[in-house]
């Protein structure tokens, strides 16, 4: 499922190093970015009828918090973000012409009980100072029937539910070649 977004960052490297600042760290899953609350990345390749997207936010932006839910609020957050995660047609709006289905999709985080938490470390070593991160990692293959008919995706939705997500940073390859966009609650709408 990940061959054509495994591609994209080699492709816009250049752009993630123009980007990228001495105090980043890599996360576990390859981000080039640094965990910043109110920033998610999105990774969207296009390639014939298949259509990729990736999200990578910190589950803050998703659910308000990082720490394993304990209680009943926390868990009802929890299970409330995945259903809506379950559903990316609903929160990637694709134009209805383009027939576009949701053939796989795998939702990782912590907070789902299926990927580890990331220790960050202040840089005097000081325990106290310790923290963990948590993110959301969400891959989507769809197929569409007339991919032609892919101009826009529209984040509205995605910025509507996850108000705390204040913007998103896109890497997207479609027809038009690849590209960087930062789409925000103000300007959700990218262009293939």
């Amino acid at each position: 499922m990940r061959r054509l977004l495994l591609a994209l960052p080699f492709a816009l490297l250049p752009l993630a190093v123009a980007q990228a600042h001495d105090d980043d760290h890599d996360h576990e899953h390859g981000s080039l970015g640094k965990h910043e609350h109110g920033v998610a990345a999105l990774n969207v390749a296009l390639e014939g009828k298949t259509l990729e997207i990736d999200l990578e936010s910190p589950a803050m932006n998703i659910v308000g918090f990082e720490h394993a839910a304990s209680s009943d609020s926390d868990k009802a957050k929890v299970a409330a973000a995945h259903a809506l995660l379950e559903k990316p047609l609903a929160l990637f709006s694709l134009p209805a012409a383009a027939g576009c289905s949701v053939t796989e999709q795998e939702l990782e985080s912590p907070l789902f009980g299926n990927a580890k938490a990331h220790a960050h470390h202040d840089d005097d070593g000081d325990e106290h100072a310790s923290h963990e991160h948590s993110d959301v990692d969400a891959e989507y293959k769809l197929s569409c029937a007339t991919p032609e008919a892919l101009k826009a995706l529209d984040l509205s939705a995605f910025f509507s539910q996850f108000p705390a997500t204040q913007k998103v940073n896109v890497q997207l390859i479609g027809p038009n070649g690849q590209q960087g966009v930062e789409a925000t609650p103000a300007s959700p709408t990218l262009n293939f």
